[in-house]
């Protein structure tokens, strides 16, 4: 039956065998076609038709196609709906083909390999991560193809796993590559807001040995001392999975893969996903974008190597002292002076993406317009050194020692490569004119030609006197000329009848075949003398890979440093003092995203003071909605920022430096995990008290309300107690709470102080100030809180009568339909505490008793007493 199909059939079932799990663009003449399965998929997925093509005895087979300059946009759909894609080329022309055109698969495109431009996100890191099981370590490696940068990292404590986790959930790779037995382990942890892709791979591709051979080949040395690498066997496994995953795929040698990082926690902030989703840091609690984040609110880079590495630094904050303090310099310069910070942003505004322009060349599939953005870039570096001539900062005169305009490489651009080149190589056009001697004679071939051309029509209708002569070009016929049927008695005996149209007919002369043949010979030598030249051109440029990709490591830098000045500019923030001895003093401290968005009231500012002796946890009480939440977030952003190197919303500002920050702030949505709501609160707290340090800061907020009143309140005060009295385990610590039975601790723990927002209180209303103000409060003014929200006026009268019912030690009648309640609605000022509901004059008098010292006869005439009284 296989004898029965078509050859191009035959070769493509030969060629989609070899890849099963991917769809298979199929490149025929102009378009990609997809077949039978991957057609359904296609054309569901990519919203095209679905049509049929015939395969030879009668049988056809579901087809789809996509015109092939399409292939971006089409691409793009697949990758976000989680397919990975082999792109098949035709690999010789068809024209000169004997029988089928030879084809193979030149690329798989997967989530995580993905280089085009168009595509990715220019503001967001693309990373493939491999995970890898040691006897005593979990590995971890990752890349960015579209970048270049290639880090592996080791966790081997004894909290490796969580270790890992921390590290998955702030990286989001787009696809990570395991063995059979880690997969379920690791799908755990990943963010289950983030799309990731799990890929199975066999396990020996993890295998050390392998990746240390494999990596050692890639980087080119002799050895992995140098970059910290050598003992981590984990990694190697992990690296070598992902070296050996980019070989199938990209079928290509990556020159840009060239240089390691290890990872070191030690360098870093610790912010685990909890951390990062409770301040709400790069994604929102409503959406999965930057607005309402901090992310938004500093973000005013103008490149996208600045962008990708603010990123990093929000969720990487600095733990040296020296290294903030060289970033605060840097973004104080640059506040204090204009002039440079205006010149270095008209600089940069200019700039293109080099580190992903490098990042296509390295896979050689950088086009005309990528090495034309990289010269435009390259022109106009001077600019940007002469903007930092006059800085102060060392920071800032280390980056423009660094900003080299590579004059070798941008002479050889300007040179070789035309004026706004097109983007197809197919096209032509990108040799610059002068550069190469067989090009420009070509042209000349080609522009004279059609000069040729266009007198030879004008000498016809002259010598046949027919008017609307004319001569066209197709790609079947090649050159011909047409005469209309009016004019066909006027056509000379030389004239060779080539084609009938309905009205015209085409011919053909000796002489104008003789220049037919010259013009497409010309045309077909220029097209492939101008693609091997520039795939000439390409690899040369691939030999200033690793200098372009520090020059974008060092814009990327500064451009993240112009930024945080003009946040800090816009937001009128200052700069931080950064203390050994742990204190955090904050005056008039503001929220950085409420802020900016909040105009009307205008936002509230507020002090904080905490320190190792004599107020190490904060306790805050007061009514729901009156900005304890805020309050307790903003002192956390704040230490955040101080610890990036940026400036902070306050008047003024000391932070201690801090090794973690810890959240409990707010339930999580982790149905898609199973969990309720209190299992993740008290997962969360659980973390917190088993790593957080005397370095670390700790923010909770409403711990216990997941559960039952005493529950809640119990687990409350455990909590705080744990956080107060355990040795090296004492962070500090902002502690929101309506539970203000917990005030009565400040009489107890030492080093606790408590403190509320101030309410005004306004007959039968409140209003809220948004002040924390020393002292605890023992109202949670909850009916009040329902009432600003909007709570109908029946509901809260019903709730107000409840409350006072409580309050008496009444018995509550339920309010069935039509039925009225019995009591009248009590003050708005009654509220009840847990305590006092424990009060009662039987149990007073019980409590007096002493049972030893009774008779029978006492003790019965006792109970009759209260049994009277508690009727």
């Amino acid at each position: 039956m296989t004898e029965s199909l078509t050859p191009m059939v035959r070769q493509y079932r030969r060629i989609k065998a070899q890849y099963p799990d991917t769809i298979l663009m199929f490149r025929l003449g102009d378009f990609y076609e997809m077949f039978n399965d991957d057609a359904h998929t296609a054309s569901r997925v990519l919203e095209i038709a679905l049509t049929k093509k015939h395969i030879g005895n009668g049988q056809t087979m579901p087809l789809a196609g996509i015109p092939y300059h399409a292939l971006d946009s089409y691409l793009a759909r697949f990758i976000k709906a989680g397919y990975k894609v082999a792109i098949c080329e035709q690999l010789e022309d068809p024209a000169k083909a004997k029988g089928v055109v030879r084809r193979d698969v030149v690329r798989v495109v997967t989530p995580g390999t993905l280089i085009e431009s168009d595509i990715l996100d220019e503001k967001t890191n693309n990373y493939l991560a491999a995970v890898a099981a040691g006897k005593n370590a979990l590995g971890l490696a990752y890349a960015d193809l579209s970048t270049g940068r290639f880090v592996v990292g080791e966790f081997d404590s004894q909290r490796a796993e969580d270790e890992l986790a921390v590290e998955l959930m702030t990286l989001q790779p787009a696809e990570v590559l395991v063995a059979d037995s880690l997969r379920d382990r690791v799908a755990r942890l990943l963010d289950p807001h983030h799309p990731t892709v799990l890929t199975q791979r066999p396990a020996e591709e993890f295998d050390p040995a392998s990746g240390r051979k494999k990596l050692l080949n890639q980087l080119g040395v002799a050895a992995l001392d140098g970059f910290g690498a050598d003992a981590m066997t984990a990694a190697l496994g992990a690296a070598g999975a992902i070296l050996g995953y980019l070989d199938e795929t990209q079928k290509t040698v990556l020159r840009h893969l060239r240089s390691l990082e290890v990872h070191s926690p030690a360098d870093a902030m610790v912010l685990d996903y909890t951390t990062q989703r409770g301040l709400e840091l790069l994604e929102s609690f409503h959406a999965a974008d930057k607005a309402g984040t901090l992310l938004s609110i500093l973000d005013r880079t103008l490149t996208g190597m600045g962008a990708r590495m603010l990123r990093r630094w929000i969720v990487r904050p600095l733990r040296s002292r020296a290294a903030i303090e060289r970033r605060l310099e840097a973004v104080e310069n640059l506040v204090g002076d204009f002039a440079i910070r205006d010149s270095v942003g008209k600089a940069l505004r200019g700039l293109h993406d080099l580190e992903r322009i490098m990042g296509r060349v390295g896979c050689r599939s950088a086009n005309a317009r990528d090495l034309y953005s990289l010269r435009l870039s390259l022109e106009r570096l001077p600019l940007l050194g002469q903007g930092l001539a006059g800085a102060r900062a060392p920071l800032l005169r280390e980056i423009a020692d660094h900003i080299d305009p590579l004059p070798q490489l941008r002479d050889l651009l300007q040179r070789a490569l035309a004026d706004d080149p097109p983007y197809l190589l197919s096209e032509g056009g990108m040799i610059r004119d002068g550069y190469h001697a067989e090009v420009d004679a070509l042209r000349a071939i080609t522009r004279d030609s059609k000069s040729w051309i266009q007198r030879m029509q004008e000498e016809e209708i002259r010598r046949t006197a027919i008017p609307k002569l004319k001569i066209g070009f197709n790609k079947i016929f090649g050159y011909y000329i047409e005469v209309t049927k009016p004019n066909f008695h006027l056509v000379p005996p030389d004239y060779i009848r080539k084609q009938t149209l309905v009205g015209a007919e085409r011919f053909v002369t000796p002489a104008l075949k003789e220049k037919e043949e010259i013009i497409l010979n010309a045309e077909e030598r220029l097209h492939s003398l101008e693609l091997q030249l520039f795939e000439t051109l390409r690899d040369q440029v691939a030999d200033f890979i690793a200098p372009v990709q520090e020059l974008s490591q060092r814009i990327g830098e500064l451009d993240s440093l112009r930024s945080l000045a003009e946040a800090a500019i816009a937001g009128s923030y200052v700069r931080p003092e950064i203390a050994e001895d742990g204190r955090i003093e904050i005056t008039e401290g503001r929220h950085p995203v409420l802020e900016a968005i909040q105009t009307d009231p205008p936002f509230v500012p507020n002090d904080t003071r905490l320190d190792r002796e004599s107020c190490q946890i904060a306790l805050i009480t007061g009514p729901n909605m009156a900005g304890k939440s805020t309050y307790i977030r903003q002192v956390a952003l704040v230490t955040l920022m101080a610890h990036m190197g940026s400036f902070v919303p306050a008047r003024r500002a000391t932070i201690g430096l801090v090794d973690r920050i810890f959240t409990r702030v707010g339930a999580m949505d982790y149905l898609i995990k199973g969990q309720s709501t209190f299992l993740v609160e008290m997962s969360e707290t659980a973390n917190i008290l088993n790593n957080a340090t005397d370095q670390s800061l700790v923010v909770l907020d409403e711990i216990g309300r997941g559960t039952s009143t005493y529950d809640g309140l119990s687990i409350a005060w455990a909590v705080l107690e744990a956080l107060h009295n355990r040795a090296a385990r004492r962070p500090k610590t902002l502690f929101a709470t309506h539970y203000h039975e917990l005030v009565d601790l400040e009489n107890h723990l030492a080093r606790l102080k408590n403190f509320n927002v101030a309410v005004l209180e306004e007959k039968d209303k409140i209003v809220f100030l948004y002040k924390i103000v020393p002292g605890g409060t023992d109202r949670s003014y909850g009916i009040y809180a329902a009432q600003l929200a909007g709570v109908p006026a029946e509901t809260l009268d019903r709730a107000r009568q409840i409350l006072f019912d409580l309050e008496c030690g009444n018995q509550i009648e339920i309010k069935g339909p039509g039925r009225k309640p019995s009591r009248a609605a009590a003050s708005d000022n009654l509220q009840l505490t847990f305590f006092d509901a424990l009060s009662h004059p039987v149990l007073d008098r019980l409590r007096s008793l002493d049972v030893n010292q009774l008779t029978p006869l006492e003790a019965l005439k006792i109970l009759d007493e209260l049994a009277r009284e508690s009727r």
